[in-house]
């Protein structure tokens, strides 16, 4: 069974509360900044285990010390509590 797409109302309240994190093109996004491609590879890598934990999967993307993260729960075509989540994790992870 897929998760409830959020309300308008239930994704605005959501992001006042995620730092970084926006709606681009109906998913959430956030490009995360480190100090150098070791760093950023060590939080993909660790969001990987998080991520197959959670049985759900980010569309991103890696270039040096940045890593864009695109967040949509397929099955439910748009965002759920499950991105919001996984954003969450991300964030504490990342300590932003």
């Amino acid at each position: 069974m897929s998760a409830p797409v959020l309300s308008q109302q239930e994704l605005e309240q959501q992001l006042s509360q995620l730092s970084g994190w926006r709606v681009k093109d109906k998913k959430l996004y956030r490009q995360f900044q480190f100090p150098d491609f070791v760093s950023a590879f060590g939080f993909m890598s660790s969001m990987a285990l998080v991520s197959e934990s959670m049985g759900h999967h980010p569309e991103w993307f890696n270039v040096y010390n940045r890593v864009s993260v695109e967040l949509t729960t397929h099955d439910s075509g748009g965002i759920t509590h499950k991105d919001v989540e996984w954003a969450r994790k991300a964030n504490s992870l990342a300590n932003f």
